[in-house]
């Protein structure tokens, strides 16, 4: 800020307002609350269902949670809200020398959230910024026209931001509905060419994992590949492995995966999600919500299945072949059941190559629209941290 302006403390320039409603049912006023996302929010959560202790939030109104500031858990109600809040909030008010948002800004800058933790971490139990702790902050005030100036500046560049970010999420659909599309008319035009063929024609080894082998969990052995496991468009997740030494003998051996095997999620949110295990995966066995396909090697390409499965025709089968309603799975005869159309092998291998040819290219796009959106994120920061340097 410009060393002519002066710096004051907030305790010189907002006041607290504790007005608590005094009646039972708040006055039928909604309750608000504050997260760091999206400011004062309609929550509908009440501690109690008195509130006359409640406080009044009024718009044009600061508050936020004395134990969750330091995360940034507060907001500035606008003029359309209007309601109370949690006892347990602090409600403050600007004075007429600062105008709100332009304080609001502030407050949400770097600078302002690290003289808040500073201001909320001296010697309490609990980190806390109580009101009095607030009022110790000093922020340099310019004039009022100045302030609106200001404030005019973040919020036209912050328009541009989101309309950046508007932008980019709609190109990132885009990416996505490429890929999704070519699948789709690649394999309508081949059950025009070539006759759709059951997976059961094919005799297949068809299995799921045996029941309760939680008990075999151990520290390392053979990977367990869960639902959970399973993630969306043909991958595995790798947050929270889990191993098991199955027990001697038989049991459960054909559950053990093998290179080119179809994995299936067969019980839960998640039935229909597919992948298949492939060498650079760590040798395993499927737990009981997931199924094996094992198709013949000589006649088909697991990685041409596993796109038929990913397009249209392929997740409406699947969404088909689902059965219940609170607990949705598919059995083994569903998987069975399900079928592309099949050209000869060599045509197969051409399709893939296609695909993942195209699959690459759509994640580099992904990738570089992920740098774009880290990017846009840190731009309002640095916004502000010039605004409250009178750089803007």
């Amino acid at each position: 800020m410009k060393s002519e302006w002066p710096t004051v403390k907030l305790g010189e320039i907002v006041f607290e307002e504790r007005l608590p409603v005094g009646t039972f049912d708040g006055n039928g006023l909604p309750v608000l609350g504050v997260t760091n996302v999206d400011g004062v929010t309609h929550t509908g959560v009440t501690a109690s269902e008195d509130l006359s202790k409640y406080l009044r939030l009024k718009p044009g109104r600061f508050v936020y949670n004395p134990y969750r500031i330091n995360v940034g858990s507060l907001g500035l109600s606008s003029e359309t809200q209007d309601g109370i809040t949690s006892p347990a909030y602090v409600v403050f008010a600007p004075g007429e020398r600062v105008e709100a948002k332009f304080l609001h800004y502030y407050l949400k800058s770097a600078r302002g959230s690290q003289l808040i933790n500073f201001y909320g971490n001296r010697g309490t139990v609990r980190s806390a910024l109580r009101f009095n702790d607030l009022c110790q902050i000093e922020i340099t005030l310019p004039p009022l026209a100045e302030q609106l100036r200001i404030v005019a500046r973040i919020e036209e560049l912050a328009a541009q931001i989101n309309e950046a970010r508007t932008l980019r999420q709609k190109a990132a659909e885009e990416t996505n509905a490429l890929l999704f599309n070519q699948v789709d008319r690649i394999f309508k035009n081949l059950a025009g060419l070539f006759p759709l063929r059951v997976f059961g024609s094919f005799s297949p080894h068809v299995t799921s994992g045996p029941r309760n082998w939680a008990k075999h969990y151990v520290e390392g052995g053979f990977r367990f590949y869960r639902a959970q496991d399973i993630g969306p468009s043909g991958t595995v997740l790798e947050d929270s492995k889990v191993f098991i030494m199955p027990p001697p003998g038989e049991q459960g051996q054909s559950a053990r995966l093998q290179s080119g095997d179809l994995m299936l999620v067969i019980t839960g949110a998640t039935v229909g999600r597919a992948n298949i295990f492939r060498d650079d995966l760590e040798p395993g066995f499927v737990s009981q919500h997931v199924a094996i396909c094992r198709l013949p090697s000589d006649q088909i390409n697991p990685e041409y299945v596993l796109w038929g499965l990913q397009g249209p025709e392929g997740k409406s089968q699947l969404l088909r072949q689902r059965y219940g309603q609170g607990k949705p799975g598919l059995n083994l005869s569903n998987i069975r059941a399900l079928k592309v159309p099949f050209p000869p092998l060599f045509e197969q291998h051409k399709i893939v190559m296609e695909l993942d040819a195209l699959q690459a290219e759509v994640s580099a796009l992904k990738r570089l629209q992920a740098e774009t959106a880290a990017e846009l994120d840190a731009l309002l920061p640095s916004i502000l941290d010039r605004a409250f340097k009178g750089e803007l």
